[in-house]
């Protein structure tokens, strides 16, 4: 196999392995979790917008901190 057909993987499993795309994931679990609780609530599949919308206004800064925190620990 060549250098040139390793590349995406090995590409891929940086961006994987890279704390920023960790900690994409960390939020959109977040957000995803949040979606599920607010549509319970409202008896109807809110959508991934409107939960991501709510999520940022009401959650984003207060889950920042608290990751940050528990990071640096």
């Amino acid at each position: 196999m060549s250098n040139a057909a390793k590349e995406p993987s090995s590409a891929n499993d940086f961006v994987k392995n890279s704390s920023l795309y960790r900690e994409f994931q960390a939020e959109r679990e977040e957000i995803l979790r949040h979606k599920w609780i607010e549509s319970e609530k409202a008896g109807r599949d809110i959508g991934f917008e409107q939960a991501l919308m709510d999520w940022i206004l009401k959650h984003r800064s207060s889950w920042r901190k608290s990751r940050q925190s528990v990071v640096r620990n």
